[in-house]
């Protein structure tokens, strides 16, 4: 009999642990609630990538001087948005679906919980059906946090699902959360012509990146009229009667107050664990909710209970999530035993979706200095690139770390456009641990800004 393999969660993890597990022959079945692609389908990560899409647009017309075209603003139909956004969302779905169907999975729609170590039940539309199971992984996602002083309402004081898009253009948005979320955020909503009032907790936006990149998007924000309120911890929100852009009061630690039309809450995500019954199957969990893996297979302190995307408690990101799905099922089929290399999370690439984007992989300029670590640093300015001059867009750099001896490319930043897939290129060389020379050596296209790779490797 096949190797039953039970999966909580149809996103980038449930997904792709599902497809390959059902090509090694095992019987997999597959609950989902909502939509299959997952959270980062339905309300977070391609949802505001469509509408950082919308803004860019917007964004294009007002500098389209610089084509040699008469520049013009264009206004958004939040309708027709709306429209877009779905459709994109359908066609994913659609897309994810038809491919589990086309590995033999089964898919069952509604919430799943545990009932046993080996059991699960789903409570769907037509009554409950109880799976048996031989092994189980929990890939459940997040949601957004929400601080004891704020009560969302989904039409003044918002969470990031509640913004794809909102019911009306905000006039003033007070983002509440520095960190990669908030910042897409800001330039959404600047693109897309609100005024914007970042509350930035640290002395950056994005303290856990490169201090010199996190001061050029800082730059780029303050160019375009966006207020930041830097060393500020948001501690609650008042409504004062109006409903204009001085619609609400937002207090802060430290005695500042922001008014704005509507309020934005950024500041982290939460793992769905609750109501799915890991205490039946005897998971533990660890004092932030996150269940207790170990190992590198991601097993919780059940054996044949995984965990995977957000609910592991690493790196809160798609590609990280889908990987870990992949390895899971290996795991689970027995592969593990053959030639294997563990998923290294620190190789992981990440990318930012503001204007300009940001990218970078690898070990942290910040980190080599503080630990003493010797490195070489190069850099080039986006304002060296024929194809950036083309492009009318000559903001940011690309910086290069590399072995001073060896030459072996530890990581790298990018600021600018096309960020999120030059970086790729830089992702590869660390993961293969290439040298310098084999990207200064590759004969790239030109005019291309991936020649400014290149140039960064000299």
């Amino acid at each position: 009999m096949a190797l039953r393999f039970v999966i909580l969660g149809g996103g980038p993890a449930g997904h792709q642990a599902a497809t390959y597990a059902a090509r090694l022959g095992a019987d997999v079945t597959v609950v989902e609630r909502d939509v299959v692609g997952g959270a980062a389908h339905l309300w977070d990560c391609i949802p505001s990538k469509a509408m950082i899409a919308t803004g860019g647009a917007m964004a294009f017309l007002r500098r389209s001087g610089g084509f040699g075209l008469v520049a013009g603003e264009g206004t958004v139909d939040l309708d027709a948005l709306r429209r877009r956004i779905g459709g994109i969302v359908d066609r994913l779905e659609g897309a994810t679906s038809d491919l589990l169907r086309s590995q033999g999975v089964t898919l069952n729609r509604g919430t799943g919980r545990f009932v046993g170590p080996n059991q699960v039940t789903v409570d769907t539309a037509e009554g409950p059906v109880t799976l048996d199971a031989d092994a189980v992984l929990v890939a459940t996602g997040s949601r957004p946090r929400i601080p004891d002083w704020a009560e969302p309402d989904g039409d003044r004081i918002l969470t990031t699902r509640d913004a794809y898009p909102p019911r009306t253009l905000p006039e003033h948005l007070v983002v509440i959360g520095s960190g990669v979320t908030g910042v897409e955020f800001v330039h959404m909503f600047a693109s897309l012509g609100s005024k914007v009032t970042l509350i930035v907790s640290r002395q950056q936006v994005l303290p856990a990146k490169d201090a010199e990149v996190a001061a050029a998007l800082e730059e780029n924000f303050l160019a375009r009229g966006v207020a930041l309120l830097k060393g500020a911890k948001a501690t609650g929100i008042e409504r004062t009667g109006s409903d204009g852009a001085d619609a609400l009061r937002i207090l802060c630690g430290d005695g500042r107050v922001v008014t704005g039309s509507h309020v934005l809450l950024a500041i982290g995500s939460v793992p769905n664990v609750d109501g799915i019954g890991l205490d039946a199957a005897g998971v533990q969990l660890d004092e932030r909710g996150f269940p207790i893996t170990v190992g590198h297979h991601l097993q919780t302190n059940v054996s044949h209970v995984y965990v995977a995307g957000d609910v592991s408690g690493k790196l809160p990101l798609s590609s990280v999530a889908s990987m870990q799905g992949r390895k899971i099922a290996e795991h689970v089929m027995g592969l593990h035993a053959l030639e294997h290399r563990h998923l290294d999370y620190d190789m992981a690439a990440s990318a930012i979706f503001t204007e300009p984007e940001i990218a970078d992989v690898g070990l942290p300029e910040a980190e080599a200095f503080a630990t003493g670590r010797k490195i070489r640093v190069t850099k080039v300015p986006y304002a060296s690139s024929p194809k950036a001059l083309i492009d009318n867009d000559t903001r940011g750099f690309v910086k290069i770390l590399s072995d001073p001896v060896t030459g072996v490319i530890l990581g790298g930043s990018i600021v600018g456009r096309n960020a999120a897939e030059l970086i790729s290129v830089i992702a590869v060389a660390v993961t293969n641990r290439l040298r310098v020379g084999d990207i200064l050596d590759s004969l790239l296209v030109h005019p291309s800004l991936s020649e400014l790779l290149a140039d960064a490797a000299e």
